[in-house]
């Protein structure tokens, strides 16, 4: 044969070689495919090919695993088994930016599905391999790395300490400098994925300066880079007052509130969250936030968002509420029971976290004193958790939730009007909360004495039926001693019957004996 046939024969297997691999790789990008591709044992099949001499064969090849590992567990397994991943890592060092890119996406593909799979990515050196690929400059191999490696932080603490330890995490901070927006909003992911875990890594990785990076990111215009330098900032925020503090000191809190009001409803819900892990440490970082004028934000908010992003600015009021009357009252100024009177009268009680969280808000708002129960009961809010606490779809867990709210608003009730209806309908605990308030309001007020008769209350208090020795039997009798026997007895259920029944035996004409 002529050199040129012989030189045809490679070539052919080469185009081959291409070919088969570029249509593996389009069959892998649908996962429906996986399946079939995975009992033809295509794993073994792809792995020489992650070795051939030729680059574009290696990148397709590689690409290929990383769609395929990304769409099956049972094929990210087959290269975790495979021998596979130390190659793919080996040559994560000196290949060009395309198989670098898909050697950080088979990484990060076969880190997603479980702790275990993420463990064997590290073992295997990927680590390293993953902070290669940040010391580049192309922006999209730092991309790729960096969601990598934020798959792998966010499995365990004990995953998210191996990132740290590796010394990845001061590039990973560094690259929220960088100019390219995918991969400061890819960092800011990876940031917050370590701290998450524990106070000990948020820490950590605050000292490289990642509060006053994330800081910065909020001043730029780009919401997706928003979202994650907020969702970052509360994973730093929740775990210690201290770190709290760090926050609220920098220059992250005046960007952070404009952005109550921002067009991205993700970016509006994460700031609220970022107030709430704020807020619920102490009574000093509340007041610091208030002072900023934060409350107004969060009232506009709840108005202007869907029921299922409410759930942390609800809970940022209750936190706020919760420390003392004068941060209570601040909340009831900002027109916060309004908000909760409307969200209380839609909430359906299989929205267990929400009806419980607002119901709690409301609790620690009107717990404090007379002052701060009144605006709570004169709304229909009080109405509306005794709905959910006596709905039979509510779960166990929000009966319990709504009766504790109900027994701290009402044990500060002094309005006889706000009490007068929950005699009639209510369970037997909330009952008890409503008569006790009574045999304590009653004895202090002839005024409201009056009202409770002319309401007919006394009358429903006597047709009451308790146990005897009972807390509901205390009070009936606590109730009772407020007036005076004959009006007791005039107001009682069977009154009209004795005084007929007297009538009836009466005899005109005749005198005692």
């Amino acid at each position: 044969m002529s050199t040129r046939q012989i030189q045809s024969v490679f070539e052919d297997y080469q185009k081959a070689r291409t070919e088969f691999v570029q249509t593996i790789a389009d069959l892998a990008s649908r996962p429906p495919n996986a399946q079939v591709l995975h009992s033809a044992d295509i794993m073994s099949l792809l792995r020489p090919l992650l070795l051939d001499k030729v680059p574009s064969i290696q990148q397709s090849a590689a690409l290929a695993i990383g769609r395929l590992s990304n769409s099956s567990v049972d094929l990210a397994e087959a290269v975790v088994g495979g021998d596979i991943l130390p190659h793919v890592v080996y040559s994560m060092q000196n290949q060009n930016k395309f198989y670098k890119k898909s050697a950080a996406l088979i990484l990060r593909a076969i880190s997603k599905h479980s702790p275990e799979m993420a463990k064997a990515v590290i073992d295997s050196g990927g680590l390293q391999g993953l902070q290669a690929c940040l010391e580049t400059f192309e922006p999209s191999v730092k991309e790729s790395a960096l969601w990598a490696l934020s798959v792998i932080a966010r499995q365990t603490e004990e995953l998210a300490t191996a990132v740290l330890d590796c010394g990845v995490v001061p590039t990973v901070v560094l690259c929220l400098n960088e100019a390219d927006l995918p991969v400061r909003r890819t960092a800011a992911a990876v940031v917050g994925e370590i701290c998450k875990h524990s106070n000990h890594l948020a820490e950590s990785v605050t000292a490289m300066g990642a509060i006053q990076r994330l800081s910065a990111s909020l001043l730029c215009s780009d919401p997706k880079l928003k979202r994650q330098a907020l969702g970052a900032l509360s994973q730093i925020a929740k775990h210690s007052v201290a770190m709290a503090e760090l926050i609220v000191e920098s220059d992250a809190f005046p960007a952070m509130l404009k952005d109550l009001t921002n067009p991205d409803e993700n970016v509006r819900r994460n700031v609220a969250f970022l107030v709430r892990e704020l807020v619920k440490h102490s009574f000093d970082l509340a007041q610091m936030v208030v002072n900023t004028g934060v409350l107004s934000g969060l009232v506009d908010y709840l108005g202007d968002s869907k029921m299922e992003a409410m759930m942390p600015a609800i809970q940022a009021l209750g936190y706020i509420s919760s420390f003392n009357e004068m941060l209570a009252m601040a909340v009831i100024n900002s027109k916060a029971v309004l908000q909760l009177e409307a969200i209380l009268q839609v909430v359906d009680p299989k929205q267990i976290e929400l009806a419980g969280a607002a119901a709690w808000t409301a609790g620690q708002i009107g717990r404090h004193s007379s002052e701060h129960a009144q605006p709570v009961t004169d709304s229909a809010i009080v109405q509306n958790i005794v709905r959910l606490q006596t709905d039979p779809a509510s779960k166990p867990e929000l009966k319990a939730k709504t009766e504790q709210a109900l027994k701290l608003i009402l044990n500060r009730c002094t309005d006889i009007d706000a009490l007068q209806p929950l005699l009639v309908g209510s369970p037997p605990k909330i009952l008890e909360f409503v008569l006790v308030q009574f045999a304590k309001v009653l004895p202090e007020s002839s005024s409201s004495r009056k009202i409770f008769i002319a309401a007919g209350s006394l009358t429903k208090i006597n047709s009451i039926k308790a146990p005897e020795g009972s807390i509901i039997a205390k009070a009936i009798a606590d109730i009772r001693a407020a007036f005076p026997p004959d009006v007791v007895q005039f107001y009682s259920p069977n009154y009209t019957d004795r005084i007929l029944e007297r009538v009836e035996s009466f005899q005109p004409g005749r005198t005692a004996s």
